[in-house]
């Protein structure tokens, strides 16, 4: 974990990171005694019915998976990590429902599930696909660490076996998660090198140039700096209007892609996934000078279009003439440890705590047929540049703790669920490694992480891994009719993006020539 009372860097804005609060102590096995810690917040508010969300970790594999080599493995890495070798239990001593960890005795032969599939006619995809579309109707039982990993020895067309790692929010964000799980694996190239993730920090560069000589240039610097202020004050304050109209009444309009029913925590979800060329996703962000974050949004807005005017384009039952169609996309306020200080904390038996840290940002999507498909991310930059110049996210972030402090845990959960509930999707991403692993000698294939109990009709995921890109696609069962063909949009709309790019691209150096 953090160190206690540390300031992080994300860009050039501060988020200070409490420590945690300890509430009594406990003995472990040897008697000796360790100190039981509060779930932070925004930890505890994913125990609320109306926000109790699982993370799913889908794996493809290489090979078929060795089931006692991987329970060693985990048995060895995994249950090192406090969090997922602790019982999460209410603390009825202080009255206002906290939490805490409680260090407990595992039995790995509980978390890890190999299930036996009657014979039957069912397609392997099908059969994959609907057993962890299972896993969104059930909840890990808490009497123990609240997690589990499925192996399903089955050949599809994605991997030779696939295994989903079910993880309650609470442990963690997709950031941390991602470090927490990697700590498992190996790079395959050399079973002795942990994986590594890309961190990110600040820049406090400093020019040594003369102040006398660069008078003039520093004033237009100060500037442009009062510009963007008063641009950055500007779009906080319309973003924050808005947000609080969402968390009031301003829902998107009924469209083919959001629920008429009311939320439902424990609906069954239905999950696909595909993977693109991560190195095409980089040419399309250079053609448009854009980020990468861009052209995934402009990938997804071309998708739903796709299925829109595909679906509905002739029966005239929905227009997109006012249509009010926008995503809620989840933004990591802080950045991950990195697996190396994660392993380096383990191994020292420092404790290693980063749980959740993340706003939202509200993003109108342009749903329509558009001449020309690269627009799609020339919009989707355009829609995020803007969005670069403002605090929506954090102030999502304090919100949910303005109202945990005023309502307690169940009102800061109904003010995220409101508002996520209100928008048509949810958009996330996280970075894989750029390495090929292996857990046990079992190389990886593909890692498409989701949710369950997220409260909104559709969730889009994104994870790079090597030189793939794969979309994680969970809907809500009965919103898309035909999910393996809504998947199906997303791969041919980027397709026909990077067409598009190289005719672009094509264009622009005979100009040049």
């Amino acid at each position: 974990m953090r160190p206690c009372g540390i300031t992080i860097m994300e860009g050039k804005r501060k988020m200070s990171v409490k420590p945690l609060r300890i509430i009594s102590n406990t003995s472990n096995l040897n008697g000796e005694k360790e100190a039981a810690m509060l779930l932070s917040p925004s930890s505890r508010m994913f125990h609320e019915p109306s926000y109790n969300v699982y993370v799913l970790a889908i794996m493809g594999w290489k090979v078929t998976m060795n089931i006692d080599s991987i329970k060693a493995e985990l048995q060895s890495k995994m249950l090192k990590h406090p969090r997922f070798s602790s019982l999460q239990v209410m603390d009825e001593s202080d009255g206002v429902g906290n939490m805490r960890w409680v260090p407990t005795t595992v039995n790995i032969d509980d978390h890890v599930i190999v299930p036996q599939f009657a014979d039957n006619n069912m397609d392997n995809d099908e059969l994959v696909e609907n057993y962890i579309s299972d896993l969104s109707t059930t909840n890990v039982d808490m009497s123990k660490p609240l997690w589990d990993f499925h192996i399903l020895n089955v050949k599809t067309s994605h991997a030779e076996a696939t295994s989903v790692f079910r993880i309650h929010h609470s442990i963690g964000d997709g950031a941390a998660l991602m470090s927490f799980l990697l700590f498992c694996f190996r790079t395959t190239s050399d079973p002795t090198c942990l994986p590594k993730l890309p961190v990110f920090s600040s820049s406090n560069d400093k020019s040594n140039s003369s102040p006398n000589k660069n008078r003039k240039k520093n004033l237009w610097q100060y500037l442009v700096k009062l510009w963007f202020l008063i641009k950055l004050l500007f779009n906080t304050m319309v973003d924050v209007l808005l947000f609080i109209a969402t968390a009031l009444f301003l829902k998107d309009s009924q469209t083919p892609f959001t629920t008429t029913q009311a939320f439902n925590a424990s609906a069954r979800q239905r999950y696909i996934y595909r993977s693109v060329s991560l190195d095409d996703i980089k040419f399309i962000k250079d053609v448009t000078n854009a980020k990468l974050n861009d052209v995934v949004l402009g990938i997804v807005q071309a998708a739903l279009s796709r299925y829109f005017h595909r679906t509905y384009g002739k029966a005239g039952k929905f227009s997109v003439e006012g249509m009010r169609c926008r995503a809620n996309v989840i933004v990591n306020l802080r950045p991950a440890l990195g697996v190396q200080a994660i392993a380096e904390m383990i191994e020292k038996n420092v404790a290693v705590i980063q749980g959740n840290c993340f706003g939202f940002v509200l993003v109108p999507l342009s749903i329509g047929q558009l001449d020309n498909p690269l627009d799609y991310v020339v919009k989707a930059k355009t829609l995020m540049d803007r969005k670069k110049h403002s605090l929506e996210s954090q102030f999502s972030f304090y919100a949910s703790q303005f109202f945990l402090n005023l309502f307690g845990y169940k009102g800061a959960a109904k003010l995220t669920q409101r508002v996520t509930s209100q928008t048509t999707l949810a958009l996330s991403n996280v970075i894989g490694p750029r390495e090929q692993i292996s857990c046990a000698g079992h190389p990886v294939e593909f890692i498409a992480p989701t949710c369950s109990g997220y409260p909104t009709g559709i969730m889009v995921h994104v994870c790079s891994y090597v030189n793939k890109l794969t979309f994680t696609i969970a809907v809500d069962e009965g919103i898309i009719p035909d999910l393996n063909q809504f998947g199906d949009d997303f791969i041919k709309s980027f397709m026909l993006i990077k067409e598009a790019a190289h005719a672009h691209h094509t264009k622009l150096a005979t100009k040049l020539d």
